[in-house]
């Protein structure tokens, strides 16, 4: 697994070398990224020494010329995509505040806000600057993001304090590593089925109806998904969204073809969190030829559409099953009745007319509504970081309801 290790400017930096060393003694393949105040403390050569791969110091570096490398440029995008986690150890208080505000002015905070790869981060400051109050609301942040923090040492400093500050023991930051990748592998052997996207129902061969949906929540839930060793369906309507490696896509167009094709694949699948939004609507009549225009009213009829979670979910054995909820009013009141009425497990509900949870936006702001009667409302966060929330609660569900593979693969 491929490991990419963080190394921030802190006199703890020198400590990181021999953090390589464990960790490839774990097996692990490490590529480390250096910011400026690190080389101060610690040599790129060192690393590179260490870890055999190429160590990354700047965004953009310098060809033989002096000119800037324009492969350098996107090369974060290429280093976010194969990392299996990202680790910053030793994090300094000013590297915590970047990552907690989305500030990215080097290659360390870009790669951060461009991966969707699990990150732990080993603080490591001076007393003070570890318990100010802008420090500790910078690591509850990054905790609600599911973010892994292995809390500093106390002793003896390197200022000549006495207190919390010193970076844990590598043995400490190894076995947190081994944790969240361990976690992140907590759906292996389950068959998840994903919907996502909008549908689109034919009117004439030039118009059809179909709502603002980008399909960006489900494509985040089926990344993450096949990223925690999950065989995952995607099941999705129009978009312009590529399939995550390693993820199936099967492509629809009406409510009606993403029926079918959920319908065949759901008896394959342990859990389905359907995330598209599915027409509930379409015309009841579809014109052979392009209807004209005149100056008289046009009145169109429309027929429901089936409702495909509360069809399967019907049937759903010991399988999860997990729906969403877009609403414009009475949120928790919607979901809860939805959650009943649909036979789901959970439900995950917003308002749409918030900021930072609408349509074809990054972020979402949601509540997550359990079958077991436990809400759990989340702070605005991109939409990677919620899938992984949705996905950590279907696990837990998992657990309370006895839902276990062995009983998902013998439902019918």
């Amino acid at each position: 697994m491929q490991i990419t290790l963080g190394v921030t400017g802190g006199v703890a930096a020198y400590k990181a070398a021999e953090l390589v060393r464990l960790l490839q003694q774990d097996g692990f393949s490490v590529q480390v990224v250096m910011t400026r105040g690190a080389r101060e403390f610690v040599t790129p050569l060192t690393f590179a020494a260490l870890s055999g791969q190429k160590v990354i110091t700047d965004l953009f570096e310098k060809s033989a010329h002096g000119e800037a490398n324009l492969e350098s440029a996107i090369e974060h995008i290429a280093v976010a995509q194969r990392t299996d986690l990202l680790l910053v150890a030793p994090a300094t208080a000013d590297i915590l505040a970047k990552f907690a505000r989305g500030i990215a002015d080097d290659f360390l905070t870009t790669l951060y806000l461009a991966t969707t790869a699990p990150l732990v981060v080993a603080p490591a400051m001076n007393v003070n600057m570890w318990q100010h109050a802008a420090t500790q609301e910078n690591i509850e942040i990054l905790r609600a993001r599911g973010v892994k923090i292995v809390d500093p040492d106390e002793g003896y400093l390197a200022c000549g304090m006495t207190g919390a500050g010193r970076l844990a023991g590598q043995q400490s930051i190894v076995a947190a590593v081994r944790e969240v990748l361990k976690a992140q592998k907590d759906l292996q052997g389950e068959t998840i089925l994903v919907t996502a996207g909008p549908t689109c129902e034919d009117l004439d061969p030039v118009r059809y109806l179909t709502n603002r949906s980008s399909g960006k929540m489900g494509y985040a839930v089926a990344e993450a998904a096949a990223r925690r060793g999950a065989r995952v369906f995607l099941v999705s309507g129009p978009t312009s969204l590529e399939a995550p490696a390693s993820v199936e896509r099967i492509s629809v167009r009406s409510a009606e073809e993403m029926r079918r094709a959920v319908t065949e694949r759901f008896a394959e699948s342990t859990i389905a969190i359907f995330a598209a939004a599915v027409a509930d609507y379409r015309p009841a009549e579809k014109h052979i030829e392009k209807i004209k225009r005149n100056k008289e009213p046009l009145t169109i009829h429309l027929e429901p559409t089936t409702d495909i979670l509360a069809e399967v979910a019907r049937n759903k054995g010991g399988r999860i099953v997990v729906g969403f909820a877009a609403e414009t009013t009475s949120v928790a009141e919607n979901a809860r009745k939805k959650l009943a009425a649909k036979n789901a497990d959970l439900i995950v509900a917003n308002d749409v007319t918030a900021e930072g949870a609408g349509f074809d936006v990054d972020t979402n702001v949601i509540t997550l509504f359990s079958r077991d009667g436990r809400d759990l409302a989340l702070p605005k966060l991109t939409k990677s970081e919620v899938a992984q929330r949705i996905l950590d609660e279907v696990v837990r569900l998992r657990g309370v309801l006895g839902n276990k593979t062995t009983a998902h693969r013998s439902a019918v």
